[in-house]
């Protein structure tokens, strides 16, 4: 028999007769049998699924959670004998109270709930509703738990602020010295605040090898958690005038600056933000130190400072010339230039805020020229091609009045040569022209030239200087390989080929402009592709951070161009091609379309229900197309240039009445085209004079271009010189006639396919006599067709 002891509802055995042990192994003979309460066990059980749920916290498993939370509200419940006995264990009370804290966190993070999969999205959802019911019936226990909780930590933080105390006046005070340490107590249960320490013991000796110690014991808190950087820079800056006031040469203050300028730029440690702006612009901090900086530099000429010096070699103290400094200027201008571009990007385009702001492009790029001018002198070859290109880019966008203003004659003849020419300064032109073929004839970078490059033809094109844009764009094969770039590289290519096509249409090149604009504006993400934007369509298919880095390629706002003049220059530009084309081959079943965008939006005009006067942009677009169609070139032209399209296109360009003259004139152009090709075929003749009255062009140009058409077989017509008529041959076919054509040729490519399977089934010999026979087959076909249109 088996005695059995049972301690509430769980049974233990405590012995064993003597057949059931005869019954076990030597090793279950030997294991100790242990009793435990049922308080224990239930606990252990608890203590058990907690542990599970903080390991799925740490890893945002909430699907498991949620499992797990279920479990643990079962078993407590099991457990309410005993809770009701010895009362409500902590441990429970702080995993509901954290949980729910924890909960509550990851709802309010709307970016973490976006990389979430859809299950564990579900049951954080589901978890954080149950949480907040259950914790209903356990508020008091819980807000008890925070309390205790908030003071206590509050007291470690207390005696952690009091040792971080004593511990700075220990390292700033020497032995001996009491200045300096005194405590204000203030009343009111304010903490107590701590005077502004001593830079140095009282009879400390100021000299190089003092201030260099305290320079590292200042920097080695920097990078550190909880450092106060603006405290950092404060004590580096009196470091500074203390060097100054000491007569310890240059050497030293250059050291000193180089780190209150990595100090500034370490203001904000994370990279994707931008810098402060009350930090830029402050008249102690950043564009001073490094305008104060270069003033040294260019006094001294006995300092040398580079990257390439190690801080073992460095020579600081005035009586050991020359002095060597580690560090490297034009990086520190590189990232002064980068922020300046971050706070552009990063402010409100339509404030005056933003204003303010561009002004200060100024000072950077005075500061830009002056290390241009230091390193011209002291500077590497790989130096100098990244300072210039960083001259370049603040450069090529700026449209150069005075230039242009010169160029036209407009320049004010009052002023003498010299005031003029000091007052004018260098032409961009000759600038960009002397900073790009440096970098064309030294840069061993493939990117810096390439950039170089597209910077020079952007800057040509905006100048109108077409021929000389489009040859190097051609020289430099840079279309072959662009897709391998990186992508701001790619952004500067799309805006340089825009910027070449608006260049071609302003000097009257429609197909050159059409060609340069198709590829940006077919893709129907040009804000994108400019990185002028991004588009809400495409942002789900993003994550937060490739979102953040695709906002830090964006270009400023006062770089942008201008995206409905953009449209409105490629939509014309199609217009002018299109719609002849139309004309003249309307009943071509193989007719090809020239752009997709432009019929686009002839079919959106054709769906409205409605047809009211026109008020986009596009709308005037296509009523203009709708009258050129029809070979109306007055109804054209008042679509295209009135007031509303003035104010919104035309008048941005630089020489605005002359562009408005080339599009009056393509538009009477290409309407003289539109007409002949439409109504060629009800006329037998027709006077050029009556053509150069109808669409008020002199006649040269319409006998110029009816000249054409017939040389390129467009019109079946000739010329009549002594009374000056174009007489029309009617050799185009009616519509039925068409029609006719149209099924011979389909049956015509039927018999051929026909032809081809037969050949490849007798086989080479066969099939060469065959290509004969086939070749013979087709001149008929031409013979016969041409028979019958001379007859009809």
């Amino acid at each position: 028999n088996t005695k059995l002891s049972a301690t509430g509802s769980d049974t233990e055995h405590s012995s064993c007769s003597d057949v059931s042990s005869l019954l076990l192994s030597d090793d279950e003979e030997d294991t100790k049998r242990v009793v435990r309460s049922a308080k224990d066990k239930r606990f252990e059980e608890l203590t058990n699924h907690i542990k599970t749920i903080r390991n799925a916290m740490k890893i945002r498993d909430m699907s498991k959670c949620l499992e797990e939370f279920e479990l643990l509200c079962r078993a407590f419940l099991k457990s309410k004998t005993i809770v009701d006995k010895e009362g409500m264990p902590k441990f429970y009370i702080r995993l509901l109270a954290d949980l729910e804290d924890y909960l509550n966190q990851l709802w309010e993070d709307k970016e973490g709930k976006k990389k979430m999969n859809k299950n564990n999205a579900k049951a954080l959802s589901t978890l954080r509703q149950k949480i907040r019911k259950y914790n209903r019936d356990y508020e008091n226990e819980i807000t008890t738990y925070k309390e205790g909780e908030k003071q206590s930590t509050d007291k470690v933080k207390r005696r952690k602020t009091k040792e971080k105390v004593r511990q700075d006046e220990d390292a700033d005070l020497e032995p001996g010295d009491v200045e300096g340490s005194g405590w204000e107590k203030v009343k009111g249960g304010v903490q107590l605040v701590k005077e502004k320490p001593k830079m140095f013991a009282k009879g400390t000796e100021i000299n190089t090898a003092v201030v260099v110690k305290k320079l590292n014991e200042i920097l080695q808190a920097r990078g550190k958690k909880g450092t106060d950087r603006a405290a950092q820079i404060e004590l580096l800056s009196a470091l500074a005038g203390i060097a100054a006031e000491n007569n310890l040469g240059e050497g030293i203050l250059v050291k000193i600056k180089f780190n209150i300028i990595a100090s500034l730029y370490d203001y904000n440690p994370n990279l994707a933000a931008f810098m402060k702006l009350e930090s830029y612009q402050e008249n102690e901090l950043c564009l001073d130190c490094i305008d104060e900086l270069l003033d040294i530099l260019f006094d001294n000429s006995n300092i040398f400072i580079g990257e390439n010096i190690a801080e073992d070699s460095e020579n600081l103290n005035i009586s050991e010339q020359p002095f060597r400094v580690r560090g490297c200027i034009l990086t520190l201008v590189e990232r002064m230039d980068e922020e300046f571009t971050k706070i552009m990007q990063n402010t409100d385009p339509h404030s005056q805020e933003y204003v303010d702001n561009l002004k200060d492009e100024g000072r950077v790029c005075a500061i830009i020229d002056r290390l241009l001018q230091y390193l011209d002198n002291k500077g590497s070859t790989e130096e100098v091609c990244r300072i210039y290109l960083r001259r370049i880019m603040h450069t090529y966008y700026k449209f150069d009045y005075k230039a242009h203003r010169r160029s036209l004659g407009l320049q004010g003849e009052s002023k003498s040569e010299q005031d003029q020419e000091e007052s004018e300064g260098e032409d961009s032109a000759v600038l960009m022209d002397r900073l790009c073929k440096f970098i064309y004839a030294k840069d061993r970078t493939d990117r810096i030239r390439t950039c170089a490059i597209l910077c020079h033809i952007y800057h040509h094109a905006l100048h109108s200087r077409w021929y000389q844009a489009r040859d190097l764009m051609l020289m430099s094969h840079l279309q072959d390989n662009i897709q391998h770039a990186d992508p701001p590289v790619q952004i500067l290519y799309n805006r340089t080929m825009v910027q070449l096509g608006i260049c071609a249409f302003r000097q009257g090149m429609i197909k050159d402009a059409h060609n340069a604009l198709l590829d940006i504006q077919s893709s129907g993400r040009a804000k994108e592709l400019l990185g002028q934007g991004l588009l809400m369509r495409n942002m789900q298919e993003r994550n937060a951070e490739q979102e953040k880095i695709e906002k830090r390629r964006q270009v400023p706002f006062h770089m942008h161009i201008n995206l409905e003049l953009l449209e409105c220059v490629y939509l014309v530009s199609a217009m002018l091609l299109e719609i002849p084309y139309m004309a003249a081959h309307e009943f071509d079943a193989r007719r090809r379309m020239i752009s997709k965008q432009f019929h686009h939006q002839l079919r959106v005009g054709e769906r409205q229900p409605l047809l009211g006067p026109p008020e986009s942009m596009r709308e005037h677009v296509v009523a203009a197309s709708k009258a050129m169609k029809m070979g109306d070139w007055r109804t054209c032209h008042s679509f295209i240039i009135n007031d509303k399209m003035n104010s919104k296109v035309w008048d941005l360009f630089p020489e605005a009445q002359r562009v408005r003259e080339m599009l009056v004139r393509k538009i009477q152009e290409e309407s003289l085209r539109t007409y002949l090709f439409t109504y060629s075929s009800v006329y037998d003749s027709i006077s050029m004079e009556i053509l150069s009255e109808m669409f008020q062009l002199e006649l040269p140009t319409v006998h110029s271009i009816i000249s054409k058409m017939i040389i390129n077989e467009e019109l079946m017509a000739s010329l009549d010189q002594p009374t000056q008529t174009v007489v029309m041959h009617r050799t185009e076919p009616t519509s039925l006639q068409n029609m006719a054509l149209q099924l011979a040729e389909k049956l015509g490519g039927l018999v051929e396919n026909n032809e081809r399977v037969f050949d490849l089934k007798q086989g080479v010999y066969g099939s060469y006599f065959n290509r004969d026979q086939k070749g013979g087959y087709q001149q008929k076909q031409s013979y016969q067709r041409g028979k019958y249109l001379s007859q009809h």
